[in-house]
């Protein structure tokens, strides 16, 4: 917790007036334009003669790592998934029809939510907590607050979806569309899912095939406590077979998707300070606390993830790290960043990864210590014995090396 929210009933007593308010639009653009204010560094104002403006000055954003693919690297594979496969530039096209759809559903950004920490007791409003990723709180007192109050002037669309295509797709195309993404834990029950988006407040829930049973008995208990529950989009398989008993009232994610228009207008930050993801921890130890991330920081921590693990320029990622773990480490951007391939996983098995080290010449991947272990583990056949280059796996935070074959 920064020791800036320590006091945070004052805090929040100043947020439940705002929340309550019905803003108007120039209210908000007032309160973007004086946070602006309060951010402009003294050094920038002395400098007589200069003028920001687009040549000198652009909001940082992850958005603009997949604009850059698009173009470097536009026939390069950026996604693998069993027998599908896109180019940099499909992508591209593909996550500007999702934000075109998205904003013909009603995700703008201008939409009153209120954000507050899961942790609640006797009706008590709590806290908003922070990571080094999220938003900064090096400017103190009043620009904090102004900030906070203007970030939660945002659209929320949520996720529930193992490490398939549009998972990936919805890190770009969310934020595109002016939104706020919000991946949902997949090992959550209905219960916990229906308490996360009642929180979080989002209008739409992105749900795979497989998850769908849990999807539905956690929209089943928002509308027994009154709450509305968001518009439901289903996220079929790739040869886009939909489920027995799929709702007709949800929308199809590849049906959506193609009623987009290519030439759709970003909907770029009016300020890097603005979120791009809410993230919820698992709950294990107390109730779950939302994180905000901001484009600033996601794109800086972006950067500082390749750089500090020495991933160079179109690696092969094998998706081990599921992508709901902290937008999965923010390397879902930096595939994009460095050009890279995405080889998604749906059940991460011995099995199946190295099927997918060996098919696809796999460079990199990730995962948590039980990961390692599982691989390490696993049944002798299983393995495969593979002949090129260095392969790296990053355990959470650590790197580690290992020569396949000399």
């Amino acid at each position: 917790m920064n020791h800036f929210f320590k006091n945070h009933r004052r805090l929040t007593s100043t947020f439940n007036i705002f929340g309550s308010s019905n803003l108007s639009k120039r209210s908000h653009a007032l309160f973007s334009s004086f946070a602006s204010d309060l951010l402009e560094p003294d050094s920038w104002k002395s400098m007589e003669g200069l003028v920001r403006c687009k040549a000198n000055y652009v909001p940082l954003s992850p958005i603009s790592f997949l604009e850059r693919s698009a173009t470097v690297y536009r026939e390069r594979t950026s996604v693998i998934y069993g027998s599908l496969k896109f180019t940099w530039a499909e992508t591209h096209q593909r996550c500007l029809k999702l934000a075109s759809a998205l904003s013909q559903l009603g995700i703008s950004r201008g939409d009153v939510l209120y954000h507050t920490r899961g942790n609640q007791r006797n009706g008590e409003k709590g806290d908003i907590t922070f990571n080094p990723v999220s938003l900064r709180c090096s400017v103190l007192r009043c620009s904090s607050i102004i900030l906070l109050l203007v970030n939660l002037f945002i659209s929320k669309v949520a996720v529930l979806a193992p490490n398939v295509p549009a998972m990936y797709e919805l890190h770009f195309a969310v934020p595109m569309a002016g939104a706020v993404f919000c991946t949902l834990n997949t090992r959550h029950d209905s219960n916990m899912v229906s308490i996360l988006l009642k929180h979080s407040e989002a209008k739409i829930i992105f749900v795979d095939q497989q998850l769908l049973d849990i999807a539905r008995g956690a929209l089943d208990l928002l509308e027994k406590t009154g709450t509305k529950p968001p518009m439901v989009v289903l996220i079929s398989e790739s040869d886009g077979s939909s489920p027995t008993g799929s709702s007709s009232s949800s929308y199809e994610y590849e049906s959506l998707l193609a009623n987009g228009h290519s030439g759709f207008e970003i909907r770029q930050p009016e300020s890097e300070w603005d979120p791009i993801s809410v993230n919820y921890t698992s709950g294990t130890t107390s109730s779950p606390k939302g994180v905000v991330y901001s484009h600033r920081g996601a794109y800086l921590n972006t950067l500082a993830t390749l750089f500090l693990h020495g991933i160079g320029t179109m690696p092969v990622y094998l998706w081990t790290v599921p992508m709901f773990h902290c937008n999965g480490w923010c390397l879902t951007w930096g595939m994009a960043a460095q050009g890279g391939t995405n080889v998604c996983l749906r059940k991460v098995t011995p099995k199946d990864i190295f099927d997918r080290i060996d098919q696809h010449k796999v460079t990199h991947m990730a995962g948590a210590p039980t990961v390692l272990s599982m691989i390490v583990n696993s049944e002798v056949r299983d393995r495969k014995i593979f002949f090129f280059g260095t392969f790296q796996m990053y355990i959470r935070k650590k790197r580690t090396s290992y020569r396949i074959a000399d």
